[in-house]
Parts: structure tokens; C-alpha cells; sequence
């Protein structure tokens, strides 16, 4: 339930105004808040990987990644796009405050995520022989992906419980049940590959959605909903509206994963599983920190865009906003990864996946551009224009793969991280075109002020990275970074007002558990706070290769 003063969304009820005056302040708090739990999922994350490339290698590492890759093609179809259109479903259930209509519509949600989930297992395991003879050149992985089929059913019953919880503003429960699943995961799944080996890639995978399904059910429990009792035409009735909302994206999602497939599928024909190892090792580090900032941003961005849609010159103001403080708090971890990959990489996984190094640097350069490019896209969702939307994101989406195949072709294992980079910049400038033209939108002084002077930082430190030998390239590069976080740290609290980092672990505090069931809410729903590569939340651009 929403709180006194507030609507749907959470803000308040005074207007538009109020949300402008505090932009800044609303964007680090969501990011806080939302982006504690992802730390922890990181961190966890982080010893599976590591455990995962020492007990494995780098050939065990790119099968876990074509396994995920395949999994979340087959998930985004029979999702139906169900986690996000349920999500709104049952929120504008929880507005009416009718306890019938909230029931009626958790009912529905339940029992079409339970049938394309078995739709989905059904047809994963019937292509689970052609999808290996695509994926891998061979039948030798088609039994595993058979056992892999029972994640998509899991996956996609999870995932209601996630859009109920979600629907209902649990926001705390969100967070906990994702860290408990990456927890359970850890502790279950890293058992099964140190005694399997290689085979043990898909069982622990299945341990991971069945511990992730159990951990959402208990919390979805406890949400109290009134039992409602449907016939067959009755549920038809009402998923209709829930499934046409779902396709769109479900459409867009599928052309993400669909994306991050083929990427895969080009690296490991092209240049064998070890180095599709290397390239997974790299493109989830890049997409570690910028994933989890975007994440978390989402949750409070979008619903406050929605909003203040009709208005042109209040979307420009939020986006402007947005855009600003998401690009000074994504520069210094981002530099930090590019600066410190080769210490990174021994760290989080092991000597042997020092390969990516190179790949990992152009794709920092990449993701600049990417936390650039994605509030610009949102206007496009916000204000309804479901046609330019689903255009932009095949555009970017054909160019991404057509200058990963270019960066295979000409540079090898590098030219994924190369292309990585061309992809977002072409991104960035065809989203940014489409928005102006059909929105009126612009970049503010302020805005391009800053690129003024992160932009040439960044290509200062690559620039260092490429020219000098480690590990002085390594020393000279952390002291660009630390350099840049200064600046960065300076303009935040002039922005704000205020220490940055002290509101920002003020913030983090709302996720200490408060009362019987520690049920702590936030204003705004997180578009996906999961961790789950399989998720069909869809940021505009080329989509992220972790």
C-alpha cells in the first residue's frame, strides 16, 4: 500500500514541483538504498565466480555462460514479458484498496506464470539437441540442457512472486529475497562443481532457481491477499490485458537475450570455448558495478518520468538530472575496473583469464557511453511511444551485433570489447536523435559541462593502460581514478547540498530490518533488483554482455 500523501507512484501528492526541487537527492537515495542489497549479491556473486574459474578454467566458464545465455532466450519468450506487466497489474490492483480485485489479479498472475513456465520447460527440453548443435558445433551439451529446462519453470514462477512483491512496495522483502537466493545458491551450488567438475555446471544452476523460487515464495506468503475463487473464462478475462502489456516486452526483452546469445554463439565458434570463457570473465565484470548502478536508478527513475511525461520541460529537467548524477557515480567504478582489471581478474577469478584485460578496457569505454544513453531512452517508455521504442531497440540491438561480428573478424577475443564500445556509441547518438526529434529533448549546459571533463579523463587513463607496461600502468591509472573520484565527490555536494556520502549510508540504512517482519518499503518499485541474468527488464541500448 502506498502511504498518506502520496499516489501510486509514491510521490507527493502536491505535484511535480516538489519531485523537481529534490531530483538529485531522490536518484543517489534510490541508488542507495536499492544498491546496498546489490553490493551483497555482488560479493556473493563474486566467490561463486571465483571458486567457479579455479575448480573449472576458462572453458568451464564459457559453457556456465552459454548455459545462461540459452536459459535466457527461451525464458524471455515464455516469460511473455509477465514480470513487468504483472508488476503494474498488481499495483493498480493495490490502488483500488478492493481486496476482491487484489485477489482476483494475484490469482491470474500465479496461474499464467505456472503455464508458461511449463510451456517454456516443455519446449527447452524439445529443442535441447538442435540449441546445442547451434550453441556448441556438437549433441554434447543437449542432456544438460534438457536439465536446464526445469530453470525456466522455476524462473518464471519466481519471477510472479518477485512482480507480487514488487506490485505491493515490499521493497525490503525484494532485497532480501534476492540475497537469500544468491546466498542458498552459493552454499549449494559451489558443493555440486567441486564434486562434478564440469558436469555440475547445470545441476547447480537448477540448485540456484530452486533456492531462488524457495526464498520468493516465503516472502510472497506473507503478503496478505484474499483467496479468489476463477473459472477458466474468468482467468482468460482477466490475463488478457496482463499478456498484451507483457508482449511488448517480451519483444524487446527477446531482442537483448537474443543479442547476448548470439554474441556468444559468434565468440565460440569463432574462437573456441576457452576464449568465450575469457569473454564471459570480462563482460561480467564490466557490467558488475554500471549494472547494479542502473538498477538500482531505475526503481525511482521511471516512475517519477511516467509522471511528469505530459510535461516536456519537466522530462528534459529529470532526464538532464538523471543523466548527470548517474554518469558521476558510474565514472569512478568504472575507471577503477579498467585501471585495476589485472589485479581484479587474478582476484575474482585466477591467472589463467588474464586474456580479457584488453576486452575489459574497450568495454569500460563502452559503458560510459551507456550510462549516457539509457535515462535518454526511458523518455520513450514514459511518454507511450511503444513504436519508436521497439524501433530504436532493434536498431541498436542489429548494429551491436553487426560490430561485435566486425570486432571477431578483424581483432579477435579484443574486438568483443571493441565492438562493445562502437555499439553503445552508436546507441547513444541514434537514441539520442529519435528522442529529440520526436520529444523535443535536449542536453543541458550542465550536462555537457561534465562530459567536458570526464570524457577526456577516461581517455586519459585508457590512453595510459594501452602506452605503459604494469604495473606502472596499473599505478598511474589508479591515480587518475582517484583523482577523477575527487572531482566527482565535490560536484556531488555541491549538487546536493549536503555530504553525498553521508546521505548515501543514511540511505543504506532503510534495508536494517524494522519490526516483526522487517518489511521495509521505498517510495518506488525497482524495475529489477533480482540479480537474475534472466530478467526481462529492458534498459534502451545495445543490452549488457555479463
Amino acid at each position: 500500500m502506498h502511504r498518506a500523501g502520496e499516489n501510486l507512484l509514491g510521490l507527493p501528492a502536491s505535484g511535480f514541483a516538489s519531485v523537481a526541487d529534490s531530483s538529485h537527492r531522490e536518484v543517489l537515495r534510490a541508488t542507495a538504498v536499492l544498491g546496498g542489497s546489490q553490493v551483497l549479491i555482488i560479493l556473493l556473486s563474486a566467490v561463486r565466480a571465483k571458486v567457479f574459474a579455479v575448480l573449472l578454467g576458462p572453458a568451464g566458464i564459457g559453457i556456465a555462460g552459454m548455459y545462461l545465455s540459452i536459459t535466457g532466450v527461451v525464458g524471455s519468450v515464455a516469460g511473455l514479458g509477465i514480470r513487468n506487466s504483472g508488476v503494474r497489474q498488481i499495483a493498480e490492483a493495490v490502488g483500488t484498496a478492493d481486496s476482491q480485485r487484489i485477489g482476483r489479479s494475484v490469482a491470474v498472475l500465479r496461474r499464467v506464470t505456472l503455464l508458461t513456465g511449463v510451456a517454456g520447460a516443455l519446449a527447452l527440453a524439445i529443442l535441447a539437441f538442435p540449441l546445442s548443435r547451434i550453441s556448441f558445433g556438437s549433441d554434447a551439451y543437449g542432456w544438460a540442457l534438457v536439465l536446464l529446462s526445469v530453470t525456466v519453470l522455476f524462473g518464471q514462477v519466481s519471477a510472479g512472486q518477485y512482480a507480487l512483491l514488487q506490485g505491493f512496495r515490499r521493497i525490503g522483502d525484494l532485497a532480501r529475497v534476492s540475497v537469500l537466493g544468491v546466498l542458498a545458491g552459493v552454499v549449494v551450488g559451489i558443493p555440486l562443481v567441486y564434486v562434478l567438475g564440469v558436469r555440475g555446471i547445470a545441476l547447480s544452476l537448477v540448485a540456484v532457481s530452486v533456492t531462488s523460487l524457495a526464498a520468493s515464495w516465503v516472502y510472497a506468503r506473507r503478503v496478505p491477499v484474499r483467496p479468489a475463487s476463477m473459472t477458466l473464462r474468468q482467468t482468460w478475462t482477466e490475463a488478457r490485458p496482463l499478456l498484451r502489456l507483457g508482449a511488448v516486452f517480451m519483444t524487446t526483452g527477446l531482442m537483448a537475450t537474443a543479442t547476448v546469445y548470439l554474441t556468444r554463439v559468434l565468440v565460440a565458434r569463432g574462437l573456441g570455448t576457452i576464449q568465450l570463457g575469457l569473454y564471459q570473465a570480462g563482460a561480467t565484470l564490466a557490467g558488475l558495478y554500471v549494472g547494479m548502478i542502473i538498477g538500482a536508478m531505475v526503481a525511482d527513475y521511471y516512475p517519477r518520468l511516467t509522471a511528469a511525461a505530459a510535461d516536456q520541460a519537466m522530462t528534459t529537467r529529470l532526464v538532464n538530472e538523471q543523466a548527470e548524477v548517474g554518469l558521476l557515480v558510474a565514472v569512478p567504478g568504472v575507471l577503477a575496473t579498467m585501471a585495476l582489471a589485472p589485479l581484479v581478474i587474478r582476484v575474482l577469478y585466477s591467472a589463467e583469464f588474464l586474456g580479457a584485460v584488453p576486452m575489459l578496457e574497450w568495454q569500460g569505454l563502452g559503458l560510459i557511453f551507456q550510462v549516457m544513453t539509457w535515462p535518454v531512452g526511458y523518455v520513450l517508455l514514459a511518454r507511450g511511444d511503444g513504436r519508436a521504442f521497439f524501433w530504436t531497440q532493434l536498431a541498436t540491438n542489429l548494429l551491436n551485433i553487426l560490430f561485435m561480428w566486425l570486432g571477431i573478424t578483424l581483432f579477435g577475443l579484443v574486438g568483443t570489447g571493441i565492438g562493445f564500445f562502437a555499439g553503445y556509441v552508436a546507441s547513444w547518438l541514434v537514441i539520442f536523435l529519435v528522442v529529440r526529434r520526436r520529444h523535443g529533448f535536449s542536453w543541458s549546459r550542465a550536462n555537457i559541462g561534465l562530459w567536458l571533463v570526464i570524457l577526456p579523463s577516461v581517455a586519459a587513463v585508457f590512453a595510459v593502460l594501452q602506452l605503459m607496461a604494469q604495473p606502472w600502468a596499473m599505478v598511474v591509472g589508479g591515480a587518475g581514478t582517484l583523482g577523477v573520484m575527487f572531482y566527482v565527490v565535490r560536484r556531488l555536494n555541491r549538487v546536493l547540498g549536503e555530504s553525498a556520502i553521508r546521505l548515501a549510508l543514511r540511505k543504506i540504512g532503510a534495508l536494517v530490518p524494522r519490526g516483526r517482519r522487517g518489511a521495509t518499503r521505498d517510495a518506488a518499485a525497482p524495475t529489477d533488483v533480482s540479480g537474475d541474468p534472466r530478467s526481462d527488464a529492458v534498459p534502451p541500448g545495445p543490452p549488457e554482455k555479463g
